[in-house]
C-alpha cells in the first residue's frame, strides 16, 4: 500500500533532491580527496646518489658500469636467465631491452641525496655541495642520456635538522635556476624524510609555497614533493588511526609520492639487522597501509631498496642480482611499480625483472582487451578490470617493455585510446567484436 502523499514520481524526486542536500558535503570531498590515479609516467625506480659522489658524470657512469656487469656476468640469455630466474626464453626478450636502455636512459628517476647517504658535514660544507649538485644536475639534463625525473633529498623537518634542510632547498633551487633550469624540469621532486606527522606534510607544502614566492617559481609548474614513509608513527598513530592516509590530504595537492623506507621503519620496529628486508611481514603491513592510503588520489607508491649490494665476485653479484629480481617481482605483483636502487648494477636486474613482468603477461592481458566486447556483453569485464589491464598495457609502454606499434599489433588500440580507458573502465568497438 502506498504512503499517504506519496506519488511515485513527483516523491522520488522529492527524495532524490533531499539526499543531494544530505550528501553534498560527502560528495564534494570524495571528489576532491580522490580524484582518481594521476595519469602519465611514472618511473620505476629512484635511484639514491649521495651529494659529495654526485657529479655531471654520475648518470653516465651508472650507465656504464651497468652495462660492464651485464657484460661481466650476464654475457647472454641464459646467463642473465641464471641471474634473475627468468625463463631462458624470456631472457632472450629482455636482454637486447636492457642493452638499450642503459645505453640511452640508465637512470629513471635520480634523487641527489643530502640525508643518511650524505650525513652531517657542517653548513658551509654542505652549502658549497649543494651548488655544486645543482650545477651538476643542470648539465646533466643538457646530457643524452638525462633521467626524465629528478630532484633531492633534503634533511627531515624534524627541529634538529629543520633549518638545514631549509637552507640546502634554498641554495639548491637557487643555483639551479640560475643555471638556466626555468621552469624546473617538469619531473623535479623532492623527497622528504621521516615525516611524523601531518603537521609535517603541511608545513612541508608551505614550504614549497614560501620556496616558489621566493625564486619566482608559478605554480602548479613549481614544487612537488613526495614523503617516505619510514617510521612507525606514520603507518599507526597514537591514536589508533593511520597516519599516512592523513598525510595523503595534508598536502594541498603537492603529494605526489609515498617511498617505503625499508630500512629505518624495520629498525625503528627493533627488528634486528639480519631480518630487515622488503618482503618481511613487518614491511608488507606498512606498504598494505600505504596502499591503501594512497587508493584513489594521485599519489604514486614506492617500494624501498635492498642494501644486498652486487658487488664483489661472479658469485656474490649473481647472488645480489638473484635477490633483486626476486625482490623487484614480488614489489611488482602486489603493485608496486616503482623502488630504491643504490647501485649501478642493481639497474641490470630492476630493467630485466621489471620488462620480463609485462612481457610474461602481455599476451594475456592484451586477448582479453581484444575480446573485451564480448565478454562484457555476458558480464566477464567489469570496467574496473577494463581500468586494470588498460593501465597494466600503458605501464608496459612507458617503462619500455613494449612499444605503441607492438601494443596496437596485439590490441587494435592506441595509446590514447587506451589512457582513455583507464579513466572511464571504457573502449571503444574494435574491428569483429
Amino acid at each position: 500500500m502506498t504512503a499517504p502523499g506519496w506519488q511515485a514520481g513527483a516523491g522520488l524526486e522529492r527524495l532524490g533532491y533531499e539526499l543531494n542536500e544530505l550528501l553534498a558535503v560527502a560528495d564534494a570531498e570524495l571528489e576532491s580527496r580522490y580524484p582518481g590515479p594521476a595519469g602519465g609516467r611514472q618511473p620505476v625506480h629512484t635511484a639514491y646518489i649521495p651529494a659529495h659522489r654526485f657529479d655531471a658524470a654520475s648518470v653516465a657512469s651508472w650507465g656504464t658500469d651497468a652495462l660492464a656487469a651485464l657484460a661481466g656476468h650476464a654475457p647472454d640469455p641464459p646467463g642473465l636467465a641464471l641471474a634473475t630466474g627468468l625463463d631462458v626464453a624470456v631472457a632472450e626478450q629482455v636482454r637486447p631491452l636492457v642493452l638499450a636502455k642503459l645505453a640511452a636512459e640508465p637512470i629513471e628517476d635520480l634523487r641527489i641525496d643530502f640525508e643518511d647517504g650524505y650525513g652531517s658535514r657542517g653548513d658551509e660544507t654542505e652549502d658549497a655541495h649543494a651548488r655544486a649538485a645543482a650545477r651538476a644536475l643542470a648539465e646533466t639534463l643538457r646530457g643524452e642520456t638525462a633521467p626524465p625525473f629528478c630532484g633531492l633529498r633534503c634533511k627531515s623537518l624534524e627541529r634538529p635538522v629543520r633549518r638545514r634542510a631549509l637552507r640546502t632547498l634554498d641554495v639548491f633551487l637557487a643555483t639551479l635556476l640560475d643555471e638556466g633550469r626555468r621552469p624546473l624540469p617538469p619531473g623535479f621532486v623532492i623527497t622528504l624524510p621521516k615525516v611524523t606527522s601531518p603537521d609535517q606534510v603541511a608545513a612541508m607544502a608551505l614550504v614549497c609555497a614560501r620556496l616558489e614566492a621566493a625564486h619566482g617559481l608559478i605554480y602548479p609548474r613549481g614544487l612537488f614533493f613526495e614523503i617516505q614513509v619510514e617510521t612507525p608513527q606514520l603507518v599507526l598513530g597514537a591514536d589508533g588511526a593511520a597516519t599516512v592516509a592523513r598525510c595523503v590530504h595534508a598536502a594541498a595537492g603537492r603529494l605526489v609520492g609515498l617511498h617505503f623506507g625499508t630500512y629505518d621503519y624495520t629498525a625503528a620496529l627493533g627488528i634486528s639487522a639480519g631480518g630487515q628486508s622488503l618482503d618481511h611481514p613487518a614491511a608488507d603491513y606498512a606498504k598494505s597501509v600505504m596502499q591503501a592510503a594512497a587508493a584513489g588520489t594521485p599519489v604514486h607508491l614506492s617500494d624501498g631498496s635492498t642494501g644486498i649490494l652486487p658487488a664483489g665476485t661472479h658469485d656474490e653479484i649473481v647472488a645480489a642480482w638473484q635477490t633483486h629480481a626476486r625482490l623487484v617481482r614480488r614489489s611488482l605483483d602486489r603493485g608496486f611499480y616503482q623502488g630504491w636502487d643504490l647501485h649501478p648494477a642493481h639497474l641490470v636486474t630492476r630493467y630485466a625483472a621489471t620488462y620480463a613482468f609485462y612481457r610474461e603477461q602481455l599476451p594475456a592481458v592484451t586477448t582479453r582487451l581484444t575480446n573485451h566486447a564480448a565478454r562484457s556483453a555476458t558480464g566477464q569485464e567489469e570496467p574496473a578490470t577494463i581500468k586494470a589491464l588498460s593501465a597494466f598495457a600503458l605501464r608496459a609502454l612507458t617503462c619500455g617493455a613494449t612499444t605503441e606499434t607492438e601494443l596496437t599489433a596485439m590490441t587494435g588500440l592506441t595509446q590514447a585510446q587506451l589512457s582513455r580507458a583507464t579513466r572511464t573502465g571504457r573502449l571503444p568497438p574494435l574491428p569483429n567484436s
